[in-house]
């Protein structure tokens, strides 16, 4: 075996490559790498650890709402009524918040049909218009004629125009409906409102116009063909 001589090993070591750096440049990029990594992987353990506290609270109220006693006359309460009469449609706002008892029940006799043609029995102009049927006992008729002659509809108004309500303390055997025209003062000391005009105000100011005799009573027959129930005005 041929011996190397001191002087080749010196030329051979200095040929030899000498190993290569890491530039500072390809440093910072793995850097930014590694942190963009952990921070992509943080976003996503917070996005997925908030949602699943969502989806609990949600599922929580989802539970209680269903645990809780519902009544089912309020899930299937009309919001509106159109009454139908020979001088156009009146469309009528239910109020959720009246007297459960008396919108009950005007809800329950329009779905009998029982306005089906029942007449306006007064109309004084500029105050109210009357519908009711003809065994009510009067009383209803005794306030607005009395209020009519009294001129008490000129005192300072409480309530606006195109009011809907019905008598207090009813007769069972019918039901009084009851229109007004102007603004009434007190109106609750008189009627139990449920409702308000929102649509054919016109119609109710044709109705208004129509002649009478001096008892307030239409000369002509007019009154209520129909009245539907409505979800959407």
């Amino acid at each position: 075996m041929a011996r190397i001589k001191p002087k080749q090993l010196l030329i051979q070591s200095k040929t030899k490559k000498a190993p290569s750096r890491i530039s500072y440049s390809t440093i910072i990029t793995w850097n930014l790498i590694v942190i963009l990594v952990v921070l992509s992987l943080y976003a996503t353990y917070s996005h997925w650890h908030q949602r699943s506290a969502q989806d609990f609270e949600m599922e929580l109220h989802e539970a209680e709402l269903a645990v809780r006693p519902v009544d089912p006359k309020m899930i299937s309460r009309p919001r509106y009524a159109v009454m139908n009469t020979a001088k156009g449609p009146i469309t009528i706002e239910i109020y959720k918040d009246t007297s459960a008892g008396v919108v009950d029940r005007f809800i329950d006799l329009c779905k009998s049909n029982h306005f089906k043609g029942m007449p306006f029995r007064h109309i004084i102009k500029n105050f109210v218009i009357q519908g009711g049927d003809f065994d009510f006992d009067g009383a209803a008729q005794e306030w607005i004629t009395k209020a009519k002659a009294s001129g008490k509809n000129d005192l300072s108004p409480k309530h606006e125009a195109f009011m809907i309500g019905t008598a207090k303390n009813p007769n069972n055997k019918g039901f009084d409906l009851f229109i007004t025209t102007a603004p009434i003062p007190d109106l609750n000391d008189k009627l139990v409102v449920f409702g308000r005009v929102i649509k054919g105000e016109d119609i109710v100011q044709e109705i208004e116009e129509v002649d009478t005799d001096e008892h307030y009573q239409p000369r002509a027959a007019i009154g209520i063909i129909n009245i539907m129930l409505k979800q959407e005005p």
